[in-house]
């Protein structure tokens, strides 16, 4: 993956607000995973926050929270910061009379421009890493799932959620009957995510996955949605333009793949991943840490 090329996909928030609808819905499809978890804490990221949509479900859900926000794109965090702003706005006209001082001052959300995989935080200084469809942009996760092990605390929550293997899997078929280039991104496999996890130091990592289908009549709509996600930066993709009849054909193989129904279908694979933040086993020098319980004498026994 181009980061480079990532960066330049989402300098422009209002080409990826076409797919907004499903970045919300497997938002509250997390947030629902989160109510099975009690978990009050101090300090909050969302590691590629994007336009700050959900900066605002977790500061509603934790009120008493400092959150961060964390996103490459500067034009993202423009957005996100009109929209905190226009948030605000809308609390301080509606509510005058009622407002607290905490309130009037706005919420506790802060923004950083910022590689998620190399944050400015200090080491063990967040209780709580939130990440929605943001992953699977990086280039090497292993390096992210490290990064956000040193930024929590021990035990410490990471909730994710990514792209699988099959998502666009109508698309790469589509194409295949054109040329060889890979048109989508190879989106990691939730088993490999779950070793990365554990590798990096997270313990008893949960998993699940669940497949959303999208339909559509036409077959460029289907195109400019998954363009819409945020395009493809692979290094090795197809360079310049399709002639018109390569895409003709690219429409004929969509085309051809109509369900019972009449209609297109396009698979996303949706990832869910979260994790706790394990106690270190090493020391920085290198030396193993080892942990001992108290042994305790029962009663009528005796120890030599």
């Amino acid at each position: 993956i181009d980061q480079a090329a990532v960066k330049r996909s989402f300098t422009k928030p209002e080409k990826t607000e076409p797919t907004n609808f499903i970045r919300r819905e497997i938002a509250a499809r997390m947030a629902e995973r989160l109510d099975l978890i009690k978990l009050q804490p101090k300090v909050i990221v969302d590691a590629g926050c994007g336009a700050g949509a959900d900066l605002l479900r977790l500061q509603d859900r934790y009120a008493d929270s400092r959150v961060i926000g964390i996103d490459a794109s500067a034009g993202m965090l423009a957005q996100a910061a009109a929209l905190l702003s226009q948030n605000q706005s809308a609390l301080t006209r509606l509510m005058p009379k009622w407002l607290g001082k905490a309130l009037q001052s706005g919420p506790d959300i802060e923004l950083s421009c910022a590689d998620f995989a190399r944050t400015p935080l200090t080491t063990q200084s967040v209780d709580f890493v939130w990440s929605n469809l943001a992953l699977l942009w990086h280039a090497q996760p292993d390096l992210v799932f490290a990064e956000w092990r040193r930024i929590l605390q021990v035990d410490g929550l990471l909730m994710f959620s990514s792209f699988g293997p099959d998502t666009f899997l109508e698309v790469r078929q589509a194409f295949a009957t054109v040329d060889d280039y890979p048109h989508t991104l190879p989106f990691v496999d939730m088993h490999d995510l779950g070793d990365m996890l554990v590798h990096a130091g997270f313990s008893t990592p949960v998993m699940d996955m669940e497949k959303i289908y999208l339909t559509y009549q036409e077959p460029e709509h289907l195109l400019r949605e998954v363009a819409a996600f945020g395009g493809n930066p692979l290094l090795s993709k197809r360079q310049g333009l399709l002639g018109k009849q390569v895409w003709q054909q690219v429409l004929k193989a969509l085309n051809a793949q109509r369900k019972a129904d009449g209609r297109l279908h396009l698979t996303l694979e949706v990832i869910y991943g979260h994790a706790f933040r394990a106690p270190d086993r090493k020391t920085a020098s290198g030396e193993s840490i080892i942990q001992f319980d108290a042994l305790r004498k029962p009663p009528g026994s005796r120890l030599s």
